[in-house]
């Protein structure tokens, strides 16, 4: 991994469609409204974003720590649009803030971590745990 500074930005954006709503992700009795899960989601793939450049070749970096609040529902329709910055990093941890609005308000805000991992690696260790 290239070193990476606080302040290092990404953006990941989602049009609500059926298939990301409570109603139909979770449980039918839920509105019909933007899943947390779908939400994190797109904060997550803004957070990839901010640092995908920084990635070499055969790394990657998976979440390890999600901490938000989705404060603001979002129908089906809207684009929501997720933006993640740097604030931290030490060593393969990396510290985010990240936001997502949809056309209208924020809808939630917090924390995410992720660490850089060697894909090799991991194939080895996922390979070694499925053999048990």
């Amino acid at each position: 991994m290239r070193a990476i500074s606080a302040g290092v930005k990404g953006s990941s954006a989602l049009v609500v469609g059926p298939e990301h709503l409570a109603s139909r992700f979770k449980d039918a009795m839920l509105p019909p409204v933007l899943a947390t899960p779908i939400m994190i989601l797109v904060m997550e793939n803004a957070a990839l974003d901010a640092i995908r450049s920084y990635l070499e070749p055969g790394e990657s970096a998976l979440g390890t720590l999600v901490d938000v609040r989705h404060v603001a529902a979002t129908p089906l329709g809207q684009r929501v649009t997720a933006e993640a910055e740097v604030v931290r990093v030490e060593g393969k941890q990396i510290v985010f803030a990240v936001t997502a609005r949809d056309e209208v308000e924020e809808i939630g805000h917090g924390t995410h971590e992720r660490t850089v991992i060697d894909l090799r690696r991991l194939a080895q260790r996922l390979d070694t745990k499925a053999r048990r």
